[in-house]
């Protein structure tokens, strides 16, 4: 019979120096949450080993498992913390993939980006006259300049262009779709 004394219990956990600093860096009851899920784990492991069998070693006595559990609800923690967006690289073939996170920001456009989101902006706010404002404004002149047009709009996905452009290019008229693009959005 597995003898699971050996598992500490939660109290006598959070007694250790170790698991003291990680209540302090995470918080009572996230280290508390981290020891009992990994305490069951292990208690189960323990459970499931056949008696005599080195797969996984086991540890020996309370001081050990104490260790195991305090390394283990350790990373956890971590785990948990860490940002689960990383850094990839696109070897696809695809320029701008949209399940990479589209296209990427040149190191220009990227620093211009921090400098106006360290603090408050005039996104919807009109400094000439003082009240609010339209927030496409910005881009609509950017655009302008650029594409020599009288006026643009600025969109945040496929579908809504493609509705605008429809209702300003074919209202009262016939639009054929495909059936693959029938897709119900949102």
């Amino acid at each position: 019979m597995p003898d699971l004394r050996i598992i500490p219990s939660i109290e006598q956990l959070r007694q250790r120096d170790g698991v003291r600093a990680l209540e302090r860096d995470f918080g009572r009851e996230a280290i508390v949450d981290a020891l009992r899920q990994e305490a069951a784990a292990l208690r189960g492991a323990i459970l499931a080993a056949p008696a005599g069998s080195h797969e996984a070693p086991m540890p020996a006595g309370p001081d050990e498992a104490a260790a195991l559990l305090e390394d283990r609800a350790r990373r956890r923690l971590e785990r948990q913390v860490r940002p689960s967006l990383r850094p990839v690289v696109n070897a696809t073939g695809v320029v701008i993939h949209t399940n990479l996170g589209r296209a990427p920001l040149s190191d220009v456009v990227a620093e211009r980006v921090r400098e106006v989101t360290r603090g408050y902006t005039n996104l919807e706010y009109d400094l000439d006259l003082g009240r609010r404002g339209r927030r496409d404004v910005h881009a609509e002149a950017l655009l302008c300049g650029l594409l020599g047009v009288e006026a643009a709009v600025v969109v945040n996905n496929n579908a809504a262009a493609t509705l605008l452009l429809l209702a300003g290019l074919a209202a009262g008229r016939e639009v054929i779709v495909s059936r693959g693009e029938l897709v119900e959005i949102g």
